[in-house]
């Protein structure tokens, strides 16, 4: 599992929160059937409601064109809307609807409920591979899921559980991506800050959790079996579009014909002129040394057009080919050499003030990205 979360902290908040879910389900069977029904359901459902639909106002008045955010607006319009039609129904027929926990769920339900959380797939989709969701491409996601829907109409096994189990095949068709998601980041910047893959991982595994909720739901028939899930998507809901919102799009620097491959655009187009990688090595190692453009926090692949005459594919392919690295790899490497030059020379210097100076964003980032550099922390380094 460490090797799937890069830190600490997100490995922490994954299991801090199914320990949560856990409890929060043990705690679901001492809840009165009369007091779920009548109190925690239509708050917890207006909640999310009200949640969502202040959500898509709010990120819809700051997508600032960028499509991925505009995603996340509709998948909160839809919630938003499926929740307050709940709200609505049970006001004008509360029996028929509020004793969501004493019958077991109807297959029209379980789609209802899958069309729901296949739009929170929609948000990662966009990130990791930009463009690709297209009307003709969601209808060939979702026509699997459909089928096994009208197969449950007509087939006398009950099918129930594997209509709640696709949801779930998405979410993990989509770790498939993280990988190469991440690769293509570390290739094209320096810092990874607002565009790390960490924050798509917690994601991803919240939805996890709901999936599984979502899957005990349809083998259990308990007054309370939906508490656990309706107090999860009000989080989900919530705690992602407060991140989001300051997510920035890491495909700013692709053109149209770029975008179109996505993840594969590093993909070789041919082979740098080998007399021309020493003269391009030179340069760019006096550059870096004489202007110090890692200093900078935004310094980015792109940048490096200022004394390389390639385009981005290329100078992908020369910095791993002339140093063997990514050039996240490749930058960071000359801070922390600035870091520790620092140092020593200025024993007293601040490790926010070391931070800004080497074009670290921050003081914990410039630690962290320290200690996985040296494997000692900026502190401990500098009492060797």
């Amino acid at each position: 599992m460490g090797r799937i979360f890069k830190y600490k902290s997100s490995l922490y908040f994954c299991i801090s929160l199914a320990v949560l879910v856990g409890l929060s389900i043990w705690l679901s069977h001492y809840i009165s059937e009369n007091y779920f029904d009548n109190v925690l359901t239509p708050i917890l459902t207006v909640c999310s409601s009200t949640v969502a639909l202040i959500g898509a106002w709010i990120v819809f008045r700051h997508a600032d064109g960028l499509r991925f955010r505009k995603m996340w607006a509709y998948t909160l319009l839809a919630w938003g809307l499926g929740d307050g039609a709940y709200v609505l129904f049970w006001v004008l027929a509360p029996e028929p609807v509020m004793n969501m926990g004493a019958y077991e769920l109807t297959t029209h339900e379980l789609l209802i409920a899958n069309l729901l959380g296949w739009t929170l797939l929609l948000y990662p989709t966009e990130i990791l591979r930009p463009g690709w969701m297209t009307p003709k491409r969601a209808l060939i996601q979702l026509l699997p899921m459909c089928a096994v829907v009208a197969l449950d109409y007509v087939v006398p096994i009950n099918l129930h559980p594997l209509i709640s189990l696709y949801p779930i095949i998405l979410v993990l068709l989509q770790l498939n991506h993280v990988h190469m998601y991440r690769v293509w980041c570390e290739d094209n910047y320096s810092s990874l800050e607002d565009i790390d893959v960490e924050w798509i991982m917690r994601y991803l595994f919240m939805l996890i959790l709901i999936g599984l909720v979502y899957m005990y739901m349809t083998v259990t028939h308990g007054p309370t079996r939906a508490f656990t899930q309706q107090w999860l998507v009000i989080m989900v809901l919530g705690y992602s579009t407060d991140q989001i919102l300051f997510r920035r799009d890491p495909w700013e620097i692709l053109n149209n014909a770029e975008l179109e491959t996505g993840l594969s655009a590093n993909a070789d187009e041919g082979d740098i002129p080998e007399e021309a990688n020493a003269a391009y090595r030179d340069a760019l190692e006096r550059w870096m040394a004489r202007e110090k453009p890692f200093q900078n926090p935004d310094f980015k692949l792109l940048d490096l057009r200022r004394v390389l005459p390639l385009n981005r594919t290329y100078l992908s392919q020369f910095i791993h080919n002339e140093f063997g690295c990514s050039f996240y790899q490749f930058v960071n490497g000359y801070r922390i050499e600035e870091a520790k030059r620092l140092m020593k020379a200025n024993p007293d210097m601040k490790i926010s003030d070391i931070s800004v100076r080497c074009g670290f964003s921050s003081p914990t980032v410039f630690t962290r990205t320290f200690t996985s550099f040296t494997g000692v922390t900026p502190r401990e380094w500098s009492k060797i």
